[in-house]
Parts: C-alpha cells; structure tokens; sequence
C-alpha cells in the first residue's frame, strides 16, 4: 500500500456463519462479500462509509475457523485493502469513501 496502514485487525470466521452451508457443502469457504463486509464495518467503526469498490481481486479463499488480518490505509478519499492469512495474500482491493 502507498499510504500510511491506518487499521489492522485481526479476525476469524466461525464455522457456525450462516453464509457458509451453502457456501459450499462439504467444503466450506467464507464468501467474498462476507470479506468485503469486515471491510466495510471496519471503515464503519472508524466514522468512515465505503461508498464504492473500484477493484477487488480474490487470490485464494479463506476457510472458517482461520486466521486472518485486514489492513486498510487511507489516502484521502481513496482506501487500500488487503486480507492476509498467515502472510499470505487472500484478497486485495481499493476503494473510494463517502
């Protein structure tokens, strides 16, 4: 990321989400938009709406029950985001605010 990482989180998805029995059975993976939804809440929590996803790209998927970290860094009304396991990408995107 260019700018400054204003947020790092770290968090886990449980098994028991409700996005995942369909998501697929037998063989479980968090959605995308429940990833681009930590995204979201975590602007949210911070004063700051997402307004629009410009680019996101979905390197490898994330199971329930592991680790993960979100990193966000802002650069006036633009955002850059990633979510990483164990310091390897899963997802990586930019954004504007509103």
């Amino acid at each position: 990321m260019n700018a400054a990482t204003d947020i790092i989180e770290s968090f886990r998805i449980p098994s028991t989400h409700p996005s995942l029995p369909g998501h697929f059975p037998g063989n479980p993976i968090v959605p995308g938009v429940v990833l681009l939804d930590r995204v979201a809440a975590a602007l949210e929590n911070r004063g700051a709406r997402l307004a629009r996803i410009g680019v996101v790209k979905f390197l490898t998927p994330l199971k329930p029950e592991e680790d993960a970290t979100l990193a966000i860094a802002r650069n006036g009304m633009r955002v850059s985001f990633r979510i990483d396991r164990e310091g390897a990408p899963i997802l990586r995107g930019e954004g504007e605010l509103a």
